[in-house]
């Protein structure tokens, strides 16, 4: 494999910096020596993801809504987008925005990553294969998503945004690269968010009824953050560009009732569970093949959910605590 040298300094810009993935991307690009201007409108981010690098050297803050065009003076070699709301009740709240921040907020990044001539990564997701009939979900498969649903505006807006980026590479425009992210979890979540990790472990710390959409059979498969970030630096910086979306998860799968006792192990509480009713279009299996990666990234995860979930049930103890 031939990768470019990870420790060579680069300029970066980095949208959706300030949110839960987007700080641990930042983060570590500068251990990498790298220069970060982070970019967020923080609808989504939080200044706190952020404070313990903000005053670093080579890091720049730029509130900016990528919806808006967006100008920056100083040469870029990389742009990275990693700007959506991607919880459903965040994506839902606003969805006539989170459709338009994933398609004209990628266009503007596409322009200004083509004007400095800027290798650029789209963050897509494992919401473009909807609620699958293929299992496990690989890059080829061309899903099954509710073009007019409640999670269209995601589900839609990813898609749209993975078509803008080979339009441009096709275009000869962009080196545009693709990652299809997994379920990822990992500190500096958002108590609130409405995702399944971080709803489970919350209501479990506050001795609340733990709860379960649907029967529970439903599986989700876990990647932990500082492994999804490892494998976004590799897909960015190998010298070929694949010409394909690259799939990055944890190809281990969990029901949710499986989740929800290691929950109950790892906070150490007697918990209770509430039944909802599944929610629409909520997809019915989630696993990821990740041959792609491994082949191409020599890339796969080292991290179990069973050492990655007490370290974020230990963060949002430690976070509650401050609060």
């Amino acid at each position: 494999m031939n990768f470019q040298d990870l420790s060579g300094r680069r300029t970066v810009l980095l949208a959706g910096g300030a949110g839960f993935l987007g700080s641990h991307f930042c983060e570590a690009l500068l251990d990498r020596g790298d220069r970060v201007i982070c970019v967020d409108s923080f609808l989504t981010g939080s200044r706190n993801n952020i404070i313990s690098f903000a005053n670093h050297p080579r890091f720049r803050l730029v509130r900016h809504d990528i919806c808006e065009v967006l100008e920056v003076e100083e040469p870029l070699d990389d742009v990275i987008n990693l700007a959506c709301a991607a919880s459903p009740p965040r994506y839902q709240a606003d969805p006539i925005h989170t459709m338009m921040t994933s398609v004209l907020g990628t266009r503007n990044l596409l322009d200004l990553a083509q004007r400095h001539d800027a290798r650029f990564l789209q963050a897509s997701t494992s919401e473009v294969y909807g609620d699958p009939e293929v299992h496990p979900q690989k890059e080829t498969y061309l899903g099954h998503v509710n073009c007019t649903g409640p999670r269209a505006c995601y589900d839609e807006g990813k898609r749209a945004a993975e078509a803008l980026c080979f339009d441009y590479l096709r275009l000869g425009r962009v080196d545009a690269r693709i990652v299809r992210i997994f379920n990822t979890y990992g500190p500096r979540m958002q108590a609130d968010d409405g995702r399944i990790v971080s709803n489970l472990v919350n209501q479990a710390l506050n001795g609340e009824a733990l709860t379960i959409y649907g029967d529970g059979e439903q599986t989700r498969s876990f990647c932990y953050v500082s492994d999804l970030i490892e494998g976004m630096i590799r897909l960015l910086r190998i010298s070929e560009n694949p010409g394909h979306p690259v799939n990055l998860g944890n190809p281990r799968e969990f029901t949710i009732n499986e989740l929800v006792k290691l929950v109950a192990r790892y906070t150490e509480r007697n918990v209770s569970i509430v039944h909802m009713p599944l929610p629409q279009d909520d997809p019915r299996m989630r696993r990821p093949d990740i041959t792609r990666a491994v082949e191409l990234l020599g890339w796969e995860p080292q991290v179990h959910l069973e050492q990655g979930l007490p370290q974020t049930i230990n963060w949002f103890r430690q976070a509650s605590e401050v609060a």
